[in-house]
């Protein structure tokens, strides 16, 4: 005897059967995320191969602003050779800084869409603070918001980051004839480090974005009250850097490294800064 199904009773199977398959996709997804969790846990505890990727622990960056410029190094070593690890990105990580944050590093960096700090240093959730403004241009609410992550946050480290090609330097340096809305207040902001490279080899935009930083970096650190005080009792570390919109790179301009009032923080064993 033939037993005919009604069209409903196959559009039941058909759908027990979608139901099936998208669950097992489901654990199977699952299934490599936990593998790659368990990978990446493993690695970590591997000294040859945090060695190998620059990893510097979290707990001694937080701590020493030295150790701290030393893993921002590290990462965007990371993302300029392509080996990025993204790491901190877990659920249970993001629902555990609910509770609270401890950035290791402030990043005061330009608007620009392709100058994402977490990405270019290779850092996660909770990593960083980052305050952005076209060209890294600094007012009120951005030096509180500064204040804020050293007072309140207890982050050591402080780095100006500008990149080359920045058209707010860029408007700076040509000084359009009738600056529309507010950006004039970005063209004087910026101002001073144009004329200060007018006459100077090399590319001249890119030599303003360097100026730039090092005359935010010096604004920083004699900011009055919190941050001069902080810097020059060695409490805080406050440096410039240049990102290259073409290689990936962040230079850490000499400039600011040098000079640096007596720190309270050890500096054995930091190489390459």
């Amino acid at each position: 005897m033939i037993i005919k199904k009604s069209p409903f009773a196959l559009y039941c199977v058909l759908f027990l059967m979608f139901v099936q398959t998208s669950c097992a996709q489901t654990q199977e997804a699952l299934s490599s995320q936990e593998k790659e969790k368990i990978k990446r846990e493993k690695n970590m505890q591997n000294p040859q191969w945090r060695k190998d990727n620059y990893i510097v622990n979290r707990d001694s960056a937080f701590a020493n602003p030295y150790y701290a410029l030393q893993k921002l190094k590290g990462g965007n070593k990371r993302f300029e050779e392509g080996t990025s690890i993204h790491p901190r990105q877990d659920p249970a990580l993001i629902q555990s800084l609910s509770e609270g944050q401890a950035p290791f590093a402030i990043i005061v960096g330009c608007s620009d869409s392709r100058v994402s700090s977490e990405a270019l240093f290779d850092q996660g959730f909770g990593d960083l603070f980052v305050a952005r403004t076209a060209g890294q241009v600094m007012a009120q609410a951005s030096y509180a918001t500064i204040e804020y992550a050293y007072l309140n946050l207890g982050t050591k480290l402080i780095v100006v980051l500008g990149h080359t090609s920045c058209g707010a330097v860029s408007a700076a340096v040509k000084i359009p004839a009738d600056p529309p809305g507010h950006i004039v207040t970005l063209i004087n902001a910026i101002k001073p480090a144009a004329l200060a490279v007018k006459n100077m080899e090399g590319d001249e935009i890119n030599n303003a974005v360097r100026q730039n930083v090092i005359n935010q970096v010096n604004d920083l650190r004699e900011l009055e009250s919190v941050l001069s005080d902080a810097y020059s009792k060695g409490n805080l570390l406050i440096i410039g850097a240049v990102y290259s919109l073409d290689t990936g790179k962040v230079e850490i301009l000499d400039e600011t490294m040098e000079n640096f009032p007596p720190t309270n923080f050890g500096t054995e064993d930091i190489t390459g800064l």
